[in-house]
């Protein structure tokens, strides 16, 4: 079983190329930012926050 995402630490968290806030995606398990147009994977229940490793939004 996958270890869940501490919603608690999504308000300390914020995109690093944008700077701004973040929403938790539950069903695909990743943080979206709006701004900069990405998908940040959480493995494990530990955010992935690098730009290499996210996925452009569609």
């Amino acid at each position: 079983m996958t270890p869940a995402f501490d919603r608690h630490m999504l308000e300390a968290l914020v995109c690093p190329q944008t700077q701004t806030t973040l929403e938790y995606d539950a069903e695909h398990q990743e943080l979206i930012s709006r701004a900069a147009n990405l998908a940040f994977p959480i493995r494990n229940g530990i955010p992935i926050m690098l730009v290499d490793e996210a996925r452009p939004l569609d």
